[in-house]
């Protein structure tokens, strides 16, 4: 069954009316889960770190005289043309950092699978970059806050690998075939002075290992992510609180990443912020480059935002769509229900054994029956399922695996071969659900002009679309309503705690709009008034719900943010 209550532990179907106005004070922050669990406690990424070491000694079988060699992102991917000036914060090639959560550049990480040991390798530090880097850190460090047998310095590489005599190395090489896109950090022993190479390279059975490993989350990966869901939900409600027309879609993103980064400590949003007004909320991926989130918002448009954070390196992928102004005409609320439906049909059948690619038919069809309602599609849904209309008006997939990447690996291990079919050509991920995956639900409704002009010109699905009624809605955007939901053994639970029913976010805005004078003076007096005091609960209980319900830099050696 589906988890569908929001209910935290005192019984509040809606606790996000509870979450703070504005950003949090700061004794407020510190008495949160994410902060005092898992942003500042190594002990809780030692033991995840090494739990996934474990599977993969486990996986491996203790073989005698192999190795797993693995290399870390590099420096170089992050600079300008200055060496000494990176584009953006360092952020770790997601193996790598599955294996071991140091998020520094230029190392190198070993696995011996018969003695079960974990060495890291960090990058030398010349004497001259102590004055832009700091002091080097001694190697106990790493091996006290990373968990590791031992840890060296790259330079010391070809000597500890040759002293152990391996006559086998595994290394990670590999295509995600979702997106094609190849592994980039394959080590290659050449590239190593005086390395001896092993007598033989398996460059096809670590990739498929990891894969599969990260396919199945463990349980702090799950508690890890429920956190990041609250930080990134909680950002969602707190642009939700302060958007009006006039503002910019760019300031719905700079709302979002400030909650994110002070609330929870998120260097990096999992992927481009996508604030979409009007008619750009069809535009499925907006906000790159070409289009930056730099439209003025005005009253009485919709908005599409997919804002997640990366939070301990853990990506989270959340959507919500609504007027700016915070009240649905009858058109808004129609679609919004209709999106809504096919999200609570999805999870009502989400467990264990159930095919993906039959739950994006589920969300097609019913987007058929209530457009049907609406009076934009006319005829038999079977045989608008049988001409796919689904596409034309959810040109995307379901839903997408999550995890340390937004689109996570192994959606299509190397013996599953994806659909060709309109709708299904597009779905990222061709399984049977397990217990312990993370996948998103995000149906959609576009009124894409490109996708609809097509449609139109094709007439075994034009006779379905009734023109006239279609105008109403040419121009408006999209809704997308998206959550991170866990599969578990008898249903699913949602991970993303926010308002979705026009009902609930309606709510939202009333509030906002009523309490915001003096919900912002009590919250500059609160911040004022608590500052020399002891960290205080002051109303914040960390809960998960459910639908319908770099150089990694530490503050000292004892208390750090995670990136």
């Amino acid at each position: 069954m589906s988890t569908d209550s929001k209910a935290d532990s005192k019984g509040n179907s809606q606790p996000w009316h509870d979450w703070p106005f504005e950003l949090p004070s700061a004794n407020e922050l510190r008495d949160t889960p994410d902060f005092k669990t898992v942003l500042n406690d190594d002990k809780f990424h030692r033991e995840m770190a090494q739990e996934q070491r474990d599977r993969v000694f486990a996986a491996f079988k203790g073989e005698a005289g192999a190795a797993v060699l693995l290399k870390g992102g590099t420096s170089a991917d992050f600079e300008l043309y200055d060496q000494d000036v990176d584009k953006c914060e360092f952020r770790q090639e997601s193996f790598f950092r599955y294996l071991f959560t140091i998020n520094e550049p230029d190392s190198y990480a070993l696995l011996d699978l018969e003695k079960k040991e974990s060495w890291l390798f960090v990058a030398d530090i010349p004497d001259d970059a102590e004055r832009w880097n700091g002091d080097r850190r001694p190697p106990q460090y790493y091996t006290e806050r990373y968990g590791v047998t031992k840890t060296f310095v790259v330079s010391q590489l070809a000597k500890e690998v040759n002293a152990r005599n391996f006559s086998k190395f595994y290394v990670l090489k590999g295509t995600n075939l979702d997106s094609g896109n190849a592994c980039k950090t394959t080590f290659n022993p050449s590239e190593i002075k005086d390395l001896k190479p092993a007598a033989t390279i398996d460059d096809s059975t670590l990739w498929r290992t990891l894969t599969e490993l990260r396919l199945i989350k463990t349980e702090r990966e799950i508690q890890l992510m429920r956190l990041g869901n609250r930080v990134s939900s909680a950002a969602h409600v707190y642009v939700m609180r302060h958007i009006k027309a006039g503002m910019t879609e760019m300031h719905c993103e700079a709302l979002f990443k400030a909650w994110c980064h002070y609330h929870g400590a998120a260097r990096h949003m999992a992927y481009v912020c996508i604030c979409g007004t009007g008619g750009n909320g069809a535009i499925l991926h907006y906000g790159h480059a070409g289009r930056p989130n730099d439209r003025i918002l005005a009253d009485g448009d919709r908005i599409v935002l997919d804002m997640g954070a990366d939070y301990a390196g853990y990506a989270t992928d959340i959507t919500r769509s609504y007027p700016i102004n915070g009240k649905f005409t009858d058109d808004q609320k129609a679609i919004h229900n209709a999106v809504f439906a096919a999200q609570s049909a999805v999870m009502k059948s989400m467990k264990p054994g159930t095919s993906w690619p039959e739950m994006h038919r589920l969300a097609e069809k019913v987007i058929i029956e209530h457009l049907v309602k609406i009076g934009i599609l006319q005829g038999s849904v079977d045989e608008m399922m049988a001409e796919f209309m689904g596409a034309v008006f959810m040109p995307h997939g379901l839903g997408h695996l999550l995890g340390m990447n937004v689109h996570d690996v192994g959606g299509y291990p190397e013996m599953l071969k994806k659909s060709q079919e309109p709708g299904l050509k597009w779905l990222r991920c061709g399984l049977k659900l397990e217990a312990g995956m993370v996948i998103t639900v995000e149906p959609g409704i576009y009124f894409n002009d490109g996708v609809l002009n097509a449609a139109l010109r094709n007439p075994k699905q034009a006779k379905f679309i009734n023109v006239d009624v279609l105008a109403r809605f040419r121009g408006t955007g999209g809704v997308r309503i998206e959550d991170d939901v866990l599969v578990t053994k008898d249903g699913c639970e949602n991970l993303t705690v926010l308002p979705t029913s026009v009902e609930e976010i309606e709510e939202v805005f009333r509030r906002a709009r009523a309490d915001a004078p003096k919900t912002a003076a009590a919250s500059t007096a609160a911040v004022v008034v608590a500052a020399p005091a002891s960290a205080s609960a002051a109303g914040h209980s960390h809960h998960h719900g459910g639908h319908d319900s770099h150089h990694a830099h530490a503050h000292d050696h004892h208390h750090h943010h995670r990136d």
